[in-house]
C-alpha cells in the first residue's frame, strides 16, 4: 500500500473535524448554553426521536462496524449476519422491559437504580467495572478510524489517535449530550457514504452487483444454515442469537451510554419509539457492510493482500480498497 497525503486530503480531514468541533461550539453558545445539569447530559430532554435513533446506532456499530464486519463476510462469509435476528428478538425486551424502570425512577444514571435496589457498594462496584470496561472499549474505537486514515494517507496511527481523541474530547466536553447526538448523526451520514461508495464502485468493476455474489457463492463465502452446537465453530445460529441478545441487552438494556441517549426525549414512548427506530437503520449498516465485505472479496479474490504483504491487518482491507480503486474525491470519504 502507498498512501499519499495531498493538501487536499488535509483540508478535508481539517473540514470533518472542524465540522464536529462547530457542532459542540454551537451548542456551547444556544439554547440554554449548557448551564443546567438536564441540559448537558440530558439536553434538556428535548430531543427528537429519528437523532437519538441514528446515535444509538452510531455508538453501537462505530468505525469498528466498517473494518471489523466487512473484513468478517471478505473472509469468513456471511453467516454473521443471522446476528440481526437476536437485535429484533432483543429489541421489545429494552423497549419494554427496561426502559421503563428508568423512566420512572427520573434518574440520569442507570447505577443510581443499583444504590436502590442492593445499596452504595454494590453501584459503586459496577461504576468501577464499567469504567474500565469503557476505557479499553475507547481504545479500540479510537485505533480503527487511526487504522483506517493511517492506511489512506500515511498518518501514523499515534497522531490520529491524538487528534480524534482530543476533537472527540472537546465538542463533548464543551457542547454537552445535544453536540454528542448531533455528530454522531453527521459522522453516520459519512460511514454510509464510505460503504456504499464501496459498493458501487466493485459493482461497477464487476459489472454488476450479481458478480460479486456468484463469485462469493463459488469461494464458499455464502451460508446461513450452520445449526451446529459446536462451541468452538466461529458462528452458529446459536452463538449469534443467544450472544447477540446477551450483547444486545447489555448495551441497549442497561448500558450508560445508550440509556442516556434515550433518556434525551421528551417520554417514555418517543424513547421506545427510537428503539424502534434504531432497528432498521442498525440492520441496513449492519447488511450493507457485510455486503461490502463480499464487494471488497470479489476485487481481491485472485490476490490476498495480506498474503501478498501489503497489509498487516484484515482491518486495513476497507482502506486498502479505497486506495487501489477510488479517485482522491471518494477515497476521502474514508478519513472519518
Amino acid at each position: 500500500m502507498e498512501p499519499s497525503f495531498d493538501t487536499w486530503d488535509f483540508a478535508v480531514l481539517i473540514i470533518i473535524l472542524a465540522i464536529s468541533a462547530m457542532i459542540g461550539i454551537y451548542y456551547r453558545y444556544t439554547g440554554g448554553k449548557q448551564k443546567t445539569i438536564k441540559e448537558y447530559l440530558l439536553a434538556d430532554q428535548s430531543m427528537t426521536t429519528f437523532p437519538v435513533a441514528v446515535s444509538l446506532m452510531a455508538s453501537f456499530m462505530s468505525s469498528i462496524t466498517l473494518l471489523g464486519v466487512s473484513s468478517e463476510s471478505y473472509q469468513f462469509g456471511t453467516m454473521f449476519c443471522i446476528i440481526n435476528l437476536a437485535y429484533i428478538i432483543s429489541t421489545p425486551i429494552a423497549a419494554y422491559l427496561f426502559l421503563p424502570v428508568f423512566y420512572r425512577m427520573r434518574t440520569m444514571s442507570v447505577y443510581e437504580y443499583l444504590e436502590r435496589r442492593f445499596g452504595h457498594s454494590t453501584r459503586l462496584a459496577a461504576s468501577i467495572a464499567y469504567s474500565i470496561q469503557m476505557i479499553l472499549y475507547m481504545g479500540i474505537v479510537l485505533y480503527a478510524p487511526a487504522l483506517a486514515l493511517e492506511a489512506v494517507t500515511g498518518v501514523s496511527k499515534a497522531a490520529a489517535i491524538l487528534v480524534i481523541g482530543l476533537i472527540c474530547t472537546f465538542y463533548s466536553t464543551i457542547g454537552g449530550l445535544k453536540a454528542v447526538l448531533i455528530t454522531d448523526v453527521f459522522q453516520s451520514l459519512l460511514m454510509f457514504a464510505a460503504i456504499y461508495a464501496v459498493i458501487v464502485v466493485s459493482a461497477i468493476k464487476a459489472g454488476g452487483l450479481a458478480p460479486i455474489w456468484q463469485v462469493a457463492e463459488e469461494r464458499n463465502r455464502i451460508y446461513f444454515t450452520d445449526f451446529s452446537l459446536d462451541p468452538t465453530v466461529r458462528h452458529t445460529w446459536l452463538s449469534l442469537i443467544v450472544g447477540g441478545m446477551v450483547t444486545y441487552m447489555s448495551l441497549y438494556g442497561v448500558n450508560q451510554v445508550q440509556v442516556q441517549r434515550l433518556l434525551s426525549v421528551r417520554n417514555l414512548k418517543s424513547a421506545q419509539a427510537a428503539l424502534w427506530w434504531n432497528l432498521p437503520i442498525l440492520s441496513l449498516l449492519s447488511f450493507s457492510t457485510l455486503f461490502s465485505g463480499l464487494a471488497i472479496f470479489h476485487y481481491y479474490r485472485n490476490c490476498d493482500p495480506l498474503l501478498e504483504g501489503r497489509i498487516q491487518s484484515r482491518d486495513q482491507l476497507m482502506p486498502l480498497f479505497a486506495v487501489d480503486t477510488m479517485g482522491k474525491s471518494l477515497k476521502r470519504f474514508f478519513m472519518i
